[in-house]
């Protein structure tokens, strides 16, 4: 059993991330993480694809087809999986990741801090603007990751999507928001790692040049991947699906799943 960070940075495109993400890639070329490009599963929208990245389910079987739709997930989650099997759960996170696995629709003042263990997200802090800086964010995942000792801990920042919104793909604006959040990384990974925890660090969708998303065009659909920790296998030619990702991670944890997983990222 490893531990778990899942770090995913909503709205970021693979054609950004690839020349972006400075700290990342740097660590890459010392072979310390390897990178990989995803195809994201459509419609390419929000709450469909955290549902998708967290239980490995197309939106098309899942049923949450767009952001309107307010309600529990009906699948078996990696959050539900890590509970059951009596392992401890964290995210610091959009608050839409509460109403997908904790309670919905969500209650600011009962929602904003979760301390319960009967939860399938069990510690949370979840935000509910889009504009929640993102170094805010990663001091309530660490002080969540210290406080709580999670096994599982999802980091959820909003601001390249935000900014994406705002200013469309081709934007200064969306592509230094990318760069922000990348070197607000390298103050964290290096301790989260020496602590033996296993990083895997992607996007939901992409961004194109309307201020948009929700269709196949390349840069809407096409998402990095980073993997860093030992426990991955690193292999340069592995093709992980974003379907494969929730079993994959639950692999690294131990966990009975019957999820789709890429055997070629792990050991």
């Amino acid at each position: 059993m490893h531990k778990v960070i899942l770090i995913i940075i909503d709205g970021l495109a693979h054609e950004v991330a690839r020349h972006s993400l400075g700290y990342l890639l740097a660590m890459t070329e010392a072979g310390r993480a390897t990178g990989y490009k995803l195809q994201c599963e459509l419609p390419a929208l929000s709450r469909p694809l955290y549902e998708t990245i967290l239980t490995g389910t197309r939106p098309v079987d899942h049923d949450v087809v767009h952001n309107g739709v307010v309600r529990l997930s009906n699948e078996t989650s990696l959050f539900h999986l890590a509970q059951r099997a009596g392992l401890t759960t964290a995210a610091a996170a959009y608050h839409w990741m509460s109403e997908l696995y904790n309670r919905a629709p969500y209650d600011p003042v009962r929602d904003r801090f979760t301390q319960d263990p009967q939860l399938p997200i069990q510690h949370g802090i979840f935000y509910h603007q889009d504009d929640y800086p993102d170094s805010h964010l990663l001091l309530d995942a660490e002080w969540l990751r210290q406080g709580a000792d999670p096994d599982l801990l999802l980091i959820h920042p909003m601001n390249v999507d935000h900014a994406g919104h705002q200013f469309g793909l081709d934007s200064s604006q969306y592509r230094n928001s990318a760069r922000h959040f990348d070197l607000l990384l390298a103050d964290y990974v290096p301790r989260w790692l020496q602590q033996g925890y296993q990083l895997m660090i992607t996007s939901d969708h992409g961004m194109n040049r309307d201020r948009s998303h929700s269709g196949a065009l390349p840069e809407e659909r096409e998402v990095p991947l980073f993997v860093l920790g030992s426990a991955f296998s690193h292999d340069r030619h592995a093709h992980p699906r974003q379907t494969e990702l929730c079993g994959t991670l639950a692999s690294l944890l131990g966990l009975d799943h019957h999820k789709p997983q890429c055997r070629e990222l792990l050991i």
